[in-house]
């Protein structure tokens, strides 16, 4: 009988060791700071992916040191709450815990992209490739004008309301959701008062949103988007055509032509969106503009200027009579397009 209750005893003792032990481990494991690389370790945990298969993951990148660590310490301190698909960083000193909480909230790598003013809907979908996007679902999102039809039930497409701007996107996001938050940065950037002026003006707010495309691709300048939007407003207002080179460039685009520099016969290619053709706006945007573009074309310098030709320094030169742009051009550009065989821009 002594036997039999010291022999229990000592079970007890040294169940008691190795559960304070075990416990005293397993909060080394959990709450200990890693020593990774400086620049941290990504690594992607795949949709339906087991626990068991995540810690696999972990310590085959040498997140860990052995697969049942995690198991363990997630079963007894983190269960039933699921780990969530998507690509992490485990930054240099996290530890055990930080890595698990990242992923039962989600916390995956953010991933960032600028899209520049003045890119068409075909560019920023090159531009999210390393995103893994499917590319096709993408432009099918594109295509899809659901997301701004309260603002221009007359769109086909996205094109001119994929607002550029820096944003922060996970790999595996949507397409769907991709577009969703650059439209909405649009409307951010478009407010009410905006719509209410164009409305005032007797524009659209689609109408606006082509006119501030041209002028993207017109200008880089800050301060000669007022100038270049005062332009085509007077030209509108007159009845001339627009004569922008960049809605012929956009044309050809559309119809797989790539080119930068216009030629004589280039002014005559059939489309409605050549405006040295067809009189008034082309029938949609042809690129993405900026919040400064849409204010420049809402509220245009208030100059009477008809015409402006390229100086050669990115800089243009604007003119109010035909008399005097054909001065300009004779200045700027003629001796230069006769030696190249370019255009005259007209």
């Amino acid at each position: 009988m002594n036997f039999s209750l010291k022999a229990l005893r000592l079970l007890i003792i040294v169940s008691l060791i190795l559960f304070l032990y075990m416990n005293y481990w397993l909060n080394l494991e959990l709450f200990q700071n890693r020593q990774f690389p400086s620049e941290g370790i990504i690594f992607e945990v795949e949709k339906g992916m087991s626990v068991n298969q995540i810690s696999n993951l972990l310590a085959k990148k040498k997140i860990i040191v052995h697969p049942l660590s995690i198991q363990l310490l997630y079963y007894l301190y983190y269960f039933p709450l699921p780990l969530k698909a998507g690509e992490y960083k485990i930054e240099a000193g996290e530890s055990l815990k930080s890595v698990l909480i990242k992923m039962i909230n989600g916390r995956v790598l953010l991933h960032q992209v600028t899209i520049p003013e003045g890119l068409t809907a075909k560019e920023i979908v090159t531009m999210l490739s390393f995103l893994n996007l499917n590319e096709m679902t993408l432009i099918e999102a594109i295509k899809n004008p659901q997301l701004i039809a309260d603002l221009d039930p007359e769109a086909q497409d996205l094109e001119g309301y994929l607002f550029p701007e820096t944003y922060y996107f996970p790999k595996g996001i949507s397409p769907t959701e991709v577009v969703k938050v650059m439209t909405n940065e649009f409307r951010k950037n478009f407010p009410e008062t905006w719509q209410a002026e164009a409305k005032r003006k007797g524009f659209t707010l689609r109408e606006i949103v082509i006119l501030a495309s041209l002028i993207e691709k017109e200008t880089g300048l800050p301060e000669e988007r007022p100038l270049v939007s005062a332009v085509f407003h007077n030209r509108l207002k007159k009845g001339l055509k627009l004569d922008c080179d960049p809605t012929i460039i956009y044309a050809l685009q559309k119809a797989g032509i790539n080119k930068k520099e216009l030629f004589e016969k280039d002014l005559k290619f059939p489309s409605p969106y050549n405006t040295y053709l067809y009189a008034g706006l082309p029938p949609g945007p042809i690129c993405n503009p900026g919040r400064e573009a849409l204010k420049a074309a809402l509220f245009p310098a208030q100059v009477d200027y008809l015409y402006f030709v390229s100086k050669g320094n990115g800089r243009h030169h604007f003119s109010v009579s035909y008399s005097e742009h054909l001065k300009a051009i004779s200045l700027y550009r003629k001796r230069a397009n006769q030696q190249s065989g370019r255009r005259v821009k007209k």
